[in-house]
């Protein structure tokens, strides 16, 4: 005989009746460290990239400095400080791991003030005034596409 009666006839009564477990079910965290809360809300790439900006003055909670290791929580106030001025979040919710990103924009409410025609203008002349191809001698991936286009 190779297996039990039970295994033959399928899964037991009880077990058919039984809801499914859906694994354990834990509430957000009170508390969660400022680089982890800000990569899981996705105003950063990565966890490195946010010990990074936190860890070089660019990062305040509450308008202190915001470390690393600082905890926060719903209602706190960050602002980071951007290549083109600041943006100023409050917390709204904390999760402990990735979400989609449309459930990581709910963890935050965005309150920077959209950027004045001023703004706005410089920011388009700027781009006109950046050079479009990098200064210097062409690298391994330039210098292919340079053969490529005269066609060796």
């Amino acid at each position: 005989m190779r297996g039990s009666k039970r295994a033959r006839d399928g899964p037991s009564r009880e077990t058919q009746d039984a809801e499914p477990e859906s694994g354990p079910r834990h509430p957000p965290p009170a508390e969660q460290r400022l680089d982890v809360w800000l990569d899981v809300a996705c105003l950063f790439k990565t966890r490195s990239e946010a010990q990074k900006a936190c860890n070089g003055g660019k990062v305040e909670v509450n308008r202190d400095p915001g470390k690393p290791h600082r905890q926060v929580r719903s209602g706190d106030e960050v602002s980071i400080t951007r290549t083109h001025g600041k943006q100023t979040v409050i917390i709204c919710g904390l999760a402990e791991h990735h979400v989609p990103r449309a459930l990581a924009r709910e963890l935050y409410r965005d309150e920077t003030p959209p950027p004045t025609p001023e703004e706005i203008e410089l920011r388009r002349m700027e781009r006109l005034v950046r050079p479009v191809h990098p200064v210097g001698r062409p690298d391994k991936r330039d210098r292919r596409a340079l053969r490529r286009f005269k066609g060796f």
